[in-house]
């Protein structure tokens, strides 16, 4: 099977074999994923030409309003998302900040659109400025949507939120979207790609989605597109100084790596309700979407004088968490995404280890409930404890 693209108003199967994508859970074949043969500079030119037109002719009330109504249109299908999210190792749960969270956003920005902007398809900004010493010349600001597209590129973790939550405000602005999704996790993402095309409720050329790579895209962006980022800060940093993008200064928003930390108050008495909420709230980070988000807690800052008593009551807590196939009963905690990424973890808890202790984890040899341990993307929840950390070098 083909992981599509839509392009051009029309579904696209690469010419090429492309990349493998399979199931997190137990490495079942889900389709290939491949770009080759598509033509970027004609979906650049299909978004300006036809998409951006469409988009500019509606007001910002009736642009927010189709936004209502697709995110109505795609909660009515959520359990059809649902079912492909289970194959990115994520439970229920997991799912449901992933889908119902995304769509949300749709709900937001629709709402926040027409509260606050007016029903017109332009935005006056500030007062009347006064140029002339008598006030008979004068001026104001006009704000326009942008006559170009924005390019979307997107990390893996969120297939589904992480489209919809720039989708939306790049939409209710006037300008046509090229959605560009991880590769290990794009067939949900092209899920919910289809119902958004079969729901009619965008114009031509507003909405594209390319599965694969970028090819020469990049190329051919003008002044008046841009791009926006999440993944990596080594891959945005190549991005953002790609020479087209420098050359013509196209705008380039970039969310990259974060490393979050909680601190824990000196004064905090491990029977208190500040220890147990920093100890569950350590371990839900740890453990929602198996700890891929880029808002999840990477360090724990505990004082000395604490970090025996928070160990074990993360310990505690972490092996009330079953691993496994998000679709068995009582899973709390699914695979990663894929085995690439399992392999990265592991590449870098290993490095951690010259200065760090394993607490919790990090063992080869760890039961799952269902899925496949050996073809599965499993990893289990890892504490590591740092004595030294202001001398550690890795």
């Amino acid at each position: 099977m083909k992981i599509q693209s839509y392009v051009t108003g029309e579904w696209f199967s690469g010419q090429s074999e492309g990349a493998r994508v399979v199931n997190a859970v137990n490495g079942d074949f889900i389709g290939n994923v491949s770009s080759d043969g598509m033509d970027f500079r004609d979906v650049l030119r299909h978004a300006r030409e036809t998409g951006g037109p469409a988009l500019r002719k509606l007001t910002f009330h009736e642009r927010a309003l189709r936004l209502k109504a697709l995110a109505q249109y795609l909660m009515e299908r959520k359990e059809e998302f649902y079912e492909v999210s289970a194959w990115t190792g994520a439970t229920r749960a997991d799912s449901w900040i992933d889908i119902e969270g995304g769509i949300g956003t749709l709900f937001s920005y629709s709402s926040l659109v027409r509260r606050e902007f007016p029903n017109e398809t332009f935005l006056v900004e500030g007062e009347q400025e006064r140029l002339s010493k008598e006030g008979t010349f004068t001026g104001r600001h006009i704000l326009v949507p942008r006559e170009g597209a924005a390019i979307h590129i997107n990390a893996f973790n969120f297939p589904c939120w992480g489209m919809l939550e720039k989708v939306a405000p790049s939409l209710c602005a006037g300008m046509p979207v090229v959605v560009k999704p991880a590769t290990v996790s794009s067939y949900l993402t092209e899920k919910m790609a289809r119902a958004i095309v079969a729901s009619g409720l965008l114009p031509a050329g507003a909405f594209q989605l390319i599965c694969g790579s970028t090819g020469d895209l990049f190329e051919h962006l003008m002044e008046q597109d841009v791009v926006t980022f999440t993944g990596s800060a080594s891959t945005g940093r190549k991005l953002k100084s790609h020479p087209n993008i420098v050359a013509n200064s196209i705008p380039f928003n970039m969310e990259a790596d974060s490393l979050n930390l909680s601190l824990l108050g000196e004064t905090v008495e491990p029977d208190s309700a500040e220890f147990d909420l920093f100890v569950r709230e350590v371990a839900r980070e740890m453990t929602v979407k198996a700890g891929q988000k880029c808002t999840a807690i990477r360090r724990a800052i505990v004082p000395a004088g604490r970090v025996e008593a928070v160990a074990a009551a993360l310990e505690q807590r972490l092996g009330r968490v079953p691993l496994g196939d998000p679709s068995v009963d009582g899973v709390k905690m699914g695979p990663l995404v894929g085995r690439s990424q399992m392999d990265d973890v592991w590449e870098n808890v290993n490095q951690l280890i010259s200065s760090c202790e394993i607490l919790y984890g990090g063992v080869r040899e760890f039961e799952i409930r269902g899925g496949d341990r050996e073809k599965g993307a499993f990893f289990p929840a890892t504490l590591l404890h740092c004595n030294q950390p202001m001398t550690a070098t890795e």
